[in-house]
């Protein structure tokens, strides 16, 4: 009976923590690509051009992030969970303030390194002199940063998601209201010079952090923990606060590592494409520019959202999947894995569907009309999205089963691959290439990742392939509908304009969601996502047997 009863708790925590973050990211990753429509429309006829000059300066920048915090943040929530479930709390309180100085440190010594090697990393771009002042405009950021992620781990230590949440939509909110108000100063009232807007929308990044840190801070002294936190240690409790802080940083390091899968391949893609190109063809830098946004840039703010998901439902598992590995309770861990595997599936697999079918309108409402070559691009990119969202959400669960050294190897793996096949993908395939080489990149490692957790876990396989299997038999009926939705409406509504491309949108994607909300109350299958209370009131509102 206890062992259910400490189920049911760890599946309401799951639940609880996965609303919050899931709507934080989703809320904040949408503020971050609806800002794009009136940015495109502002920038003119080098909004393509901005774009990728802006994801260059991006991609460089969240390396930048993740090293300065060599991983801190993901690992002392780990930390903290571990010390807790033991009855260490003082323990815990003692690795916070051993890490922030540490991290106060490390966010003074990266953004100065990220500002003195900004000419060497503009050069590896392709982009001459104009990303150096973008990059110099993110270094500021980094400052901030490290302090801003421990204290977002506290609270993910001790599965209070809320702060977190609330914080990253804060940060959101005032770094694109500064972004869209700098832009439109610059472009439409001032100089008009395209980069001179660039590098006031990346400043917008150190300016929400601000806001961050803000909120951050209120709900540390509301919770009671800042009191505890700059509280003098207990003296009759010997604690090895160099000792703790080696420990929690050796745990970081293949946070580090694995979690810069994703910023890596971005950057391998950054650093050959553009160079690549010069010498396979003619085609003159500013095209290239272009396409390196068709590929890169411009998805990347549409389907990052859906990533994020990904990685917010497997950052809400890493405590609960180390404190069940602590207390040696692996049928426990093993249904966390299985679920946290089918929630990403249950909202992925129609969410992709919906958006590769919808594609143009999709494209055309954030950036307008554009080449068929944009179109198709983008089409390949939603469906590597899978990869990557099954990538962010392994690795963590990996890594908080103690498999860290393996989840390293696994990374190792797929950036291998990824190196040997970039240059002859791009020289066949062009801005494909780079395409075709992270999915390869990315197989190897999950495919690993997913036979280790099964070994450790010994989770049910069969289960989980028929719950994958219901959901995307659901997906493939939505699916149908909306395919026969769209050849429909195409007679009447033309996709050319942002306008009718939304309104398009709207139609075609609230028969989507309806029909696959439908299905997931009949199934029983949402329940798992939005709890078993609240799926039963929707099923009995909407009168669903």
């Amino acid at each position: 009976m206890e062992t259910n009863n400490n189920e049911i708790t760890q599946k309401e925590l799951m639940l609880r923590g996965t609303a919050w973050s899931t709507a934080s990211n989703f809320i904040s990753r949408l503020l971050g690509v609806i800002y794009v429509i009136p940015w495109f429309i502002w920038m003119g006829k080098y909004a393509t051009q901005a774009n990728a000059l802006f994801n260059m300066g991006y991609n460089v920048y969240a390396y930048f992030l993740l090293i300065s915090t060599t991983g801190l943040n993901v690992a002392i929530a780990k930390q903290i969970a571990k010390y807790n479930s033991l009855g260490q709390t003082e323990h815990s309180y003692q690795l916070i303030r051993s890490t922030m100085k540490l991290m106060l440190g490390l966010g003074l010594f990266f953004s100065f390194v990220m500002y003195i090697t900004s000419p060497i990393f503009a050069s590896m771009s392709g982009s001459d002199q104009q990303l150096i002042p973008v990059m110099h405009s993110l270094s500021l950021a980094v400052l901030i940063f490290p302090i801003m992620s421990i204290i977002r781990g506290i609270f993910q230590g001790h599965n209070n998601i809320k702060p977190y949440a609330l914080s990253q939509i804060a940060e959101q909110i005032v770094r694109v209201i500064w972004m869209l108000i700098a832009t439109y100063m610059v472009m439409k009232l001032g100089s008009g010079n395209y980069v001179e807007a660039v590098i006031h929308s990346t400043f917008a990044a150190f300016i929400g952090m601000i806001a961050s840190m803000l909120v951050l801070v209120f709900y540390l002294n509301k919770e009671g923990l800042l009191k505890k936190i700059f509280a003098k240690p207990v003296m009759d409790i010997k604690i090895d606060a160099k000792g703790l802080l080696w420990e929690t940083i050796k745990e970081s390091i293949p946070f580090i590592v694995t979690g810069s899968a994703i910023q890596a391949f971005q950057l391998i893609d950054q650093w050959t494409f553009i160079n690549s190109m010069l010498l396979f063809t003619k085609l003159p830098k500013a095209q290239l520019m272009e396409l390196f946004g068709y590929f890169n840039a411009n998805p990347a703010k549409i389907t990052m959202i859906l990533i994020a998901v990904a990685a917010s439902i497997g950052g809400v598992g890493i405590a609960l999947l180390t404190e069940n590995y602590v207390k040696k309770d692996m049928h426990a861990a093993a249904k966390l894995i299985i679920n946290n595997i089918t929630m990403l599936f249950m909202f992925l697999l129609p969410a992709l569907t919906g958006a590769i079918i919808l594609a143009k309108p999709l494209y055309v409402v954030f950036y307008g009309v554009t080449v068929p070559t944009a179109i198709s691009l983008f089409r390949v990119v939603l469906l590597q999205v899978i990869l990557l969202a099954l990538y962010s959400l392994l690795a963590p669960m990996l890594q908080a089963l103690f498999e860290n050294k393996r989840a390293m190897l696994y990374f190792a793996y797929g950036v291998i691959v990824k190196l040997v096949l970039q240059i002859p993908s791009i020289y066949l395939f062009h801005a494909y290439g780079p395409l075709l080489a992270t999915t390869f990149g990315l197989l190897l490692p999950i495919v690993l990742m997913i036979r280790r957790l099964h070994q450790v876990t010994k989770f049910n396989r069969n289960l989980l392939f028929r719950q994958i299997l219901l959901l995307a038999i659901l997906t493939a009926v939505m699916g149908i509908v909306v395919v026969l939705g769209n050849w429909i409406l195409g007679y009447f509504l033309s996709t050319d304009g942002r306008s009718a491309s939304l309104l398009y949108l709207l139609i075609i994607g609230g028969l989507g969601f309806s029909i696959y909300g439908y299905l997931t109350l009949v199934t029983h299958q949402l329940d798992k996502l939005i709890g078993d209370r609240r799926a039963e009131n929707l099923r009995r509102k909407f009168k669903i047997a």
